[in-house]
């Protein structure tokens, strides 16, 4: 007959050491996923992160922009030669910019007045954009709102912006065109 010896510390160490790994080992699976997913998760909010333009052959700034899974148009660009995202908006009468954003692009204030937006009435700080580009398209001048009532990471591109460049939308691509 054989008789089983009890663990010795050795092995329940050996033992707890293991779990350790185990743990850790489904904890980088897990952070390697979502490092991975969230590339693909970006592009889906964002499909235009480096946005297709050309020149037409009339020689006007073109592009072209891919809706989201969710119908907008998102894209990268600049103002005053900082990278920002936009969220085009027809129904913005002005290009709106959060708070912690506007800081970032160092904008000053020019005064203030109450705006009507989706969330109700809210005071936002009226300021001007030098320069704004999306890929070749570059505008000057542009009015715009500091709205502190935004958290979002996007900056609203309204009409201030859109009614300086054509656009059209056919199925799910917006072309914006210099005018």
């Amino acid at each position: 007959m054989k008789v089983m010896s009890e663990p010795t510390d050795k092995n329940d160490q050996t033992l707890q050491l293991g779990k350790y790994f185990i743990w850790f080992a489904w904890l980088l699976t897990l952070g390697l996923l979502v490092f991975f997913f969230q590339e693909l998760l970006e592009k889906q909010w964002n499909p235009n992160q480096d946005p297709n333009y050309r020149l037409t052959s009339t020689g006007k700034s073109e592009v072209v922009l891919m809706q989201n899974r969710q119908g907008h148009y998102v894209t990268q660009g600049y103002i005053n030669d900082l990278p920002v995202t936009f969220l085009l908006d027809t129904g913005a009468t002005n290009v709106s910019i959060p708070v912690h954003i506007a800081e970032q692009l160092q904008l000053k204030s020019m005064g203030s007045h109450i705006a009507q937006t989706a969330n109700g009435n809210v005071r936002v700080y009226q300021t001007q954009i030098a320069q704004l580009n999306i890929g070749n398209l570059y505008l000057y001048n542009v009015s715009a709102s500091i709205n502190p009532g935004m958290k979002s990471d996007e900056i609203l591109l309204g009409m201030s912006a859109l009614k300086k460049v054509e656009f059209t939308q056919s199925g799910k691509k917006l072309i914006l065109r210099e005018q």
